[in-house]
């Protein structure tokens, strides 16, 4: 079972453009996939009863790829989507989130290139990571784009999509960058704040999926830990994070940071998944 973790390039950092493979050591393997469409690669999503894992790439594809490497399934380019994170829905399709237009999209398991918009354009101001919970209900992170906009916050919907007024994020001190359920069913997010400051705030902070009240921050204190972006939940919920140069693991139970799984300049990660 490698652990998989999607390298930035161009706008994103000054990683590898890669889908990078490394064994549960932390030591590198190699390209997953050496395919030229995986470009600036970005979100991850893994379908499990087809063993596919889902990849969201910078030049404007999505694609399926198989336990081998291989990429088996492929949206073709679609014009102007600049797809970011992605997760599975719990109706089985993939959800991608779009950053010219500020609001997620969903697609098929078998990436026709027809989508669905599923929030309004300009849902956020930027979209930086979202997810389900048990009961299909979506939070969105709402972050800091590359030219500064922004507002800082995570939105929660109903299954039906409507936004949930009674939920409410008042903590100063986020500026989220991915955002995850976890196994308690509380809202995890990455933070860095404030966002681009070269000597922001890094942390992990944890809320509770009702109201948004602030339960705890995870600190790294055992690592360098700077522009953490993926986050993903592992075996033993172990928290994983992708991260600038290295990948960190928290002990989610007790907050304690374990140190870095992985280490190696200019990784860059933006997402990360075990696969398969």
């Amino acid at each position: 079972m490698p652990l998989v973790v999607t390298s930035a390039s161009g706008l994103n950092g000054d990683g590898y453009g890669a889908l990078l493979a490394f064994d549960l050591r932390g030591n590198p393997i190699g390209k997953f996939s050496s395919d030229d469409r995986i470009e600036d690669p970005r979100g991850l999503g893994y379908e499990r009863e087809l063993n596919l894992l889902f990849l969201n790439s910078g030049a404007d594809h999505l694609l399926a790829i198989d336990a081998a490497g291989k990429v088996v399934r492929d949206t073709g380019r679609i014009a102007g989507l600049n797809p970011g994170g992605g997760n599975f829905g719990p109706d089985g399709r993939y959800y991608v989130g779009l950053r010219n237009t500020r609001s997620i999209m969903a697609f098929g398991k078998e990436l026709t290139p027809e989508g669905e918009q599923v929030l309004a354009p300009k849902a956020v101001p930027f979209p930086r990571g979202f997810a389900f919970d048990r009961w299909g209900q979506l939070f969105l992170a709402s972050g800091i784009g590359p030219a500064g906009e922004g507002d800082d916050t995570i939105l929660s919907f109903s299954p039906d999509l409507e936004l949930r007024e009674t939920f409410h994020v008042c903590d100063p001190e986020v500026s989220p960058l991915d955002l995850a359920i976890a196994p308690n069913g509380n809202v995890v997010v990455a933070s860095e704040w404030p966002f681009g400051d070269p000597n922001a705030i890094t942390t992990i902070r944890e809320y509770d999926p009702v109201e948004g009240n602030l339960v705890r921050i995870l600190w790294p204190k055992v690592v360098a830990y700077q522009k953490p972006r993926g986050l993903r939940f592992g075996p033993h919920d172990r928290l994983y994070c992708a991260a600038q140069d290295e990948v960190v693991v928290f002990n989610f139970e007790t907050g304690e940071c374990l140190g870095a799984l992985i280490h190696l300049p200019r990784l860059n990660g933006q997402a990360l998944m075990f696969f398969p």
